[in-house]
């Protein structure tokens, strides 16, 4: 069974103050895309970079997460510190999803210059990171899931399936 880790950065949502509707936007988008069964291995945590970094680490390592995808932390508050989390824990950095992830942003509001957005490899797993809002979240997996599956077949993590009638994936034909 593929495992997939949604961590929400977010000291008010992990008090319980107020609903992570974020995670829930994450896991949503994962349950149109994908084919294979799977299983989300969900945290919500407070935006402590130490906390974080153990929980992609619990994550990737011990729960065997081949996808690792994060929401919240990554403007430039000074509590927002999920992108120094994730290259504190990964091996490789990935800053093309990043990049992506602002162009695709940019086409809706100017304030996607802010955001701090980047991907990393640890291991055998693919974290993202993504932006707090619902809206925003599906938008820049819209535009960076189609090379998912095939950075995760690189890495030797499990053959990911999707719905093509929702997001079409990109996989070199064998030769």
């Amino acid at each position: 069974m593929i495992k997939i880790g949604v961590i929400t950065a977010s000291d008010r949502a992990s008090k319980g103050i107020y609903e992570d509707i974020s995670g829930v936007a994450i896991q949503d988008t994962m349950k149109d895309y994908l084919k294979n069964e799977f299983e989300i291995v969900y945290r919500c945590v407070p935006d402590e970079q130490d906390v974080l970094e153990n929980t992609m680490k619990d994550l990737c390592d011990k729960e065997g997460c081949c996808l690792v995808i994060t929401t919240g932390g990554t403007g430039p508050a000074l509590r927002d510190v999920t992108p120094e989390a994730t290259e504190n824990v990964c091996q490789k950095m990935m800053p093309g999803f990043g990049e992506l992830m602002r162009q695709v942003s940019l086409q809706y509001v100017p304030t996607a210059i802010l955001s701090r957005q980047t991907a990393g490899v640890r291991g055998s797993s693919l974290i993202i990171n993504l932006p707090g809002k619902p809206k925003s979240i599906r938008e820049c997996l819209d535009a960076v899931f189609p090379a998912v599956p095939y950075c995760i077949d690189l890495i030797e993590g499990p053959y990911i399936q999707t719905n093509e009638e929702v997001i079409k994936v990109f996989r070199p034909k064998a030769k």
